[in-house]
């Protein structure tokens, strides 16, 4: 599980607004410097399971987390459950996403998909920065068409009917060992997604944008013909 750190005072923060704090994150980090600050302040995972990927060719997707806790799914083959009410809370999760934020669902079965395309276009239509699903997807070619960052673990036809539900939103969930709280900063892109607890956000970002702008001088260097060793011995950086 993450472990808390305090934030520190700092003079460096660069930003004001939401808006501007997303924008200098997409223009000079990736998820690497900062999930590299956030293990040496004590996040012992900062990042989201590795089996999490982009859904098609990468896109940068940066937002506000809105949790969405999972049922544990039926295994494939048992009884199908029969609920009043078909897919719990999964509608109104989907309709309660604000601008900017992402929906993270903390799991789905392995068999089936957790979304298809209607809803994704919904959850864009809404505004949504983004989606994560701890699970698989369907209707690719349909999500395909919705120009919307999608993070999962695969894609499958099988659907959900009478195999798992939504129980709750806007609340804290786990996804593998990361503790994900509402309005915490979901940050993903080709190497994966981090999720940075708000209250620490502005002593993490700094950090990770002295480090990025440090290893850009290391790649110039590099560039420019000179050794890893010597690099690395002028710059404490790689």
């Amino acid at each position: 599980m993450n472990q808390l750190v305090q934030p520190k005072d700092s003079t460096a923060v660069e930003w004001n607004t939401d808006e501007e704090l997303f924008a200098l994150v997409r223009a000079e980090l990736t998820t690497c410097p900062i999930s590299d600050v956030m293990e040496l302040m004590g996040f012992a995972y900062p990042m989201l399971p590795h089996e999490i990927a982009p859904l098609g060719a990468p896109k940068v997707m940066i937002g506000r987390a809105m949790p969405v806790r999972d049922e544990a799914p039926i295994p494939h083959g048992g009884l199908k459950r029969y609920d009043s009410k078909p897919f719990g809370l999964l509608f109104e999760s989907i309709e309660d996403l604000k601008p900017g934020e992402i929906y993270i669902a903390s799991g789905g079965p392995t068999y089936a998909a957790r979304l298809g395309d209607m809803l994704i276009t919904r959850a864009h239509a809404l505004g949504a920065a983004g989606l994560v699903i701890n699970g698989n997807v369907r209707d690719v070619q349909g999500i395909g068409a919705v120009d919307v960052p999608v993070f999962c673990r695969g894609t499958y036809a099988y659907g959900l009917q009478g195999r798992h539900n939504v129980v709750d939103y806007r609340c804290t969930i786990k996804v593998g060992h990361v503790l994900v709280r509402p309005g915490d900063l979901v940050f993903g892109d080709a190497d994966g997604v981090i999720v940075v607890p708000k209250e620490c956000e502005r002593d993490i970002i700094p950090k990770a944008l002295a480090k990025a702008r440090l290893e850009a001088k290391v790649r110039s260097a590099i560039e420019a013909g000179e050794s890893v060793v010597d690099a690395f011995e002028k710059y404490a950086v790689m």
